[in-house]
């Protein structure tokens, strides 16, 4: 049903391995796209999902990243360590792929039950015959923004998941108190679609790293039941902003902001573990480190769609 995105930095695999129970017992399968030359925190998260009985896809292709050149060690990591079924791989259909080169990839990694990514590929009509003509029953997930309705038809046969990136990106300081998040939870059946997606609360562009943030932000994610239970987005921002120092206390600031609207009863937020540590962090008065912050946004956002599809 529910499909999180995830590229393979450190506190998305931590995230993973931390949320792997509660994602197999929804029955979530997230995506994960390795953009680290080093495995090891994959092969821990990939592990974990299989401990918990859960199920993951893995892009053997990557298109960004440290793999996206040659995918090659990820295959051989994928065929030497994950054989008993519970991880597929994901092969991502870019546009300077042909129908061919997808084929070949799905027939090198057939063991594990490919699932084809459309990601900017340019020939769905082509693919979609070759696939007809070959036998070839697998998957597919959209990224919505690269596949339109049009695209999307040529698959309509088969079992589809639509990624939406519901993370508009703008300098922190700009982004709202709430603004709409998205529907489709709500709304990919009527979307034709059989499951869905996101990229979480990190948004689809990829980058590997910024500098100094000059407002530090905590995004939590929410449902709102006055508003047809749509899904929105709260930015928690710090207040002095005009330099980049002291990401510690900006921290504060924004945590205090968070704590504010959990105690006056109307956030709307769910309280799981995620927001229990925010809680304790305030208590605290201590600073993890941004990466951390956005593993326990990103924690309260797997929570928060388990309890409501749950």
């Amino acid at each position: 049903m529910y499909h999180p995105y995830f590229r393979g930095k450190q506190f998305e695999l931590i995230t993973i391995r931390e949320t792997a129970g509660l994602m197999a017992k929804a029955r979530f399968t997230p995506i994960i796209e390795p953009v680290k030359e080093a495995l090891n925190g994959l092969d821990r998260a990939l592990t974990a999902i299989c401990e918990a009985s859960g199920t993951a896809i893995m892009i053997v292709n990557p298109g960004h990243g440290e793999h996206s050149e040659n995918g090659d060690g990820i295959t051989d990591f994928l065929n030497e360590s994950f054989v008993d079924g519970n991880i597929q791989a994901g092969i991502l259909l870019k546009n300077d792929m042909s129908v061919d080169d997808a084929v070949n990839l799905f027939d090198l990694h057939q063991t594990h039950k490919p699932v084809f990514i459309h990601a900017g590929f340019n020939d769905p009509k082509g693919l979609a015959n070759k696939l007809e003509s070959e036998s070839i029953f697998t998957d597919h997930v959209f990224e919505e923004k690269a596949c339109g309705k049009l695209y999307r038809r040529h698959f309509n046969d088969r079992n589809r998941v639509l990624l939406r990136d519901g993370f508009v990106r703008r300098r922190n300081a700009d982004h709202p108190f709430s603004e709409p998040f998205s529907d489709l939870h709500l709304t990919y059946e009527e979307e034709g679609m059989n499951g869905f997606g996101d990229y979480l609360i990190v948004g689809d562009e990829y980058s590997e790293g910024g500098g100094p943030a000059y407002a530090v932000a905590i995004y939590l994610t929410y449902i709102d039941p006055k508003q047809d239970e749509m899904m929105y987005i709260y930015h928690f921002l710090s207040t002095s902003n005009n330099t980049p120092t002291d990401p510690a206390g900006k921290f504060g600031q924004a945590l205090n902001s968070l704590i504010t609207k959990l105690d006056s009863g109307t956030s709307m937020l769910f309280e799981g573990e995620a927001i229990q540590e925010f809680r304790e962090l305030h208590t605290k008065q201590h600073f993890p480190g941004l990466g951390y912050v956005k593993k326990l946004s990103m924690k309260h956002h797997i929570e928060t769609l388990a309890d409501f599809l749950g």
